[in-house]
């Protein structure tokens, strides 16, 4: 018979949860190989970091245990990572009590590479688990069954069984066969937000270094941007290079150019630059799955007027928000120096939404704070030290030829905060001028 564990989760050390902040200097973007003569990012840190904030904010929760199927926060307790293809398959899924190790059901053989290579976690907390690739296999072969199962009996070897179990995502029969076995489930996706908000030091390091590599990709965009290229062949070039310099996954990039910028589409086609064109790109991809979300815009060739008039708006609106970054400050007072939906051609904030935004930036793209009229104004949130987010702006062009768009991500420090995205976006940038 199984030793019952206490209910009372693993003392939460104080060295483990420390984020390590240092402000007096420069955030550091080190070279991505391990060396012995500087002192990088520490791996098995981080992951004692990451798995201490979860451990607190489950703690403080009333949960008895998170059963997650979001590959973020899959990551973020476990430290594994079998590639974007497991993205949408809710295949894999993580069990965390706080009184031990988490517990991972990877797919397949991964489960036993895990086991053998990965190191931070108890060999035996990693198992074989497929639940039915959304519904590939239908629930009638068992597998949901089995898994609530082998998850209640584990809640019951750790002392939590009496508890409600927190669920991020997850397929309905999953939700059905875990009620089945007498457990009660609540949302945790909020607890594991509150986990991942505060950035340790290693976190910021690695956001910055994923902002680098997008640095040299809007480098060489902005050499290669001239009539007769197409915006997906930018995409292409941008793509190879993330990869060849290191990125582990480019999950999106926009490429938006003359006529198509307003009102923003949000994707890329195979249009080809005209001369004078205004472009805008979005950059998100990730390094060591700590991701990006940065956009420039730059004209092609030459600008007008109406499309300097529009960039230097869209400009002053992102300042305007930057210069209120500290900890302390609400997101409703960024919000409100932003315009109204109405103010730039949409009929609602709901249609505007994302045009005029802010968003948490970590193992996902979209984490806390969410900065938006759409919900800031009455549900305002507290900037805190150690958040790291992104601020984007939009203005489209009086001309009709495209629009300028702009974002910065910042770190949030002890007084105010540091941009770590350093591509040059003080003025309209012309790629190859006439």
């Amino acid at each position: 018979m199984s030793i019952v564990k206490p209910t009372e989760p693993e003392i939460i050390r104080e060295s483990d949860i420390e984020p390590g902040w240092d402000w007096d200097k420069r955030i550091p973007a080190p070279g991505r190989m391990s060396v012995d003569f500087e002192q990088r990012v520490d791996f098995n840190r981080l992951h004692r970091y990451r798995v201490a904030r979860a451990r607190e904010a489950l703690k403080n929760s009333g949960l008895g245990a998170v059963l997650c199927f979001d590959n973020n926060n899959i990551r973020y307790l476990t430290s594994t990572v079998i590639g974007e293809w497991a993205r949408d398959k809710i295949a894999r899924y993580s069990l965390f009590t706080g009184n031990s190790d988490p517990y991972l059901w990877d797919f397949g053989s991964a489960a036993k590479h895990h086991q053998l290579y990965q190191g931070l976690i108890e060999p035996e907390h990693f198992k074989a688990g497929m639940l039915g690739l959304r519904g590939s296999v239908a629930k009638e072969a068992g597998l949901f069954k089995n898994a609530a199962k082998d998850i209640k009996a584990l809640l019951v070897e750790e002392g939590v069984a009496d508890m409600p179990l927190g669920i991020d995502v997850c397929e309905p029969p999953m939700l059905e066969a875990l009620q089945a076995e007498g457990i009660e489930v609540r949302d945790c996706q909020q607890v594991m937000l509150e986990a991942r908000q505060i950035k340790s030091m290693d976190e910021v390091v690695l956001l910055n270094m994923a902002a680098t590599m997008v640095d040299g990709a809007y480098h060489q965009l902005a050499e290669n941007l001239k009539p007769g290229k197409r915006e997906n062949e930018s995409v292409a070039d941008a793509n190879k290079f993330l990869y060849d310099n290191g990125s582990d996954d480019v999950e999106a990039i926009n490429a938006v150019s003359g006529e198509r910028g307003a009102p923003h589409p949000h994707n890329f086609t195979d249009r080809m630059y005209r001369p004078g064109d205004q472009a805008f790109f979005d950059i998100i991809h990730s390094f060591m799955g700590y991701r990006t979300c940065y956009y420039r815009t730059l004209n092609v060739g030459s600008a007008s007027q109406a499309q300097q008039d529009a960039y230097k708006q869209a400009r002053e609106w992102i300042d305007a928000a930057i210069d209120l970054i500290r900890p302390g400050m609400t997101t409703d007072k960024i919000a409100a120096v932003w315009p109204k939906a109405e103010q730039f051609g949409f009929a609602s904030e709901m249609e505007a939404f994302g045009l005029q935004f802010g968003h948490g930036l970590g193992l996902a793209l979209h984490e806390r704070p969410i900065i938006s009229r759409l919900v800031s104004m009455d549900n305002p949130f507290e900037l805190q030290e150690g958040m790291v987010f992104a601020l984007e702006t939009y203005c489209p062009s009086a001309d009709g030829n495209g629009a300028a768009r702009i974002e910065e991500e910042v770190v949030v420090t002890a007084d105010g905060c540091e941009i770590i995205t350093l591509f040059p976006a003080q003025e309209l940038f012309i790629a190859n001028k006439y």
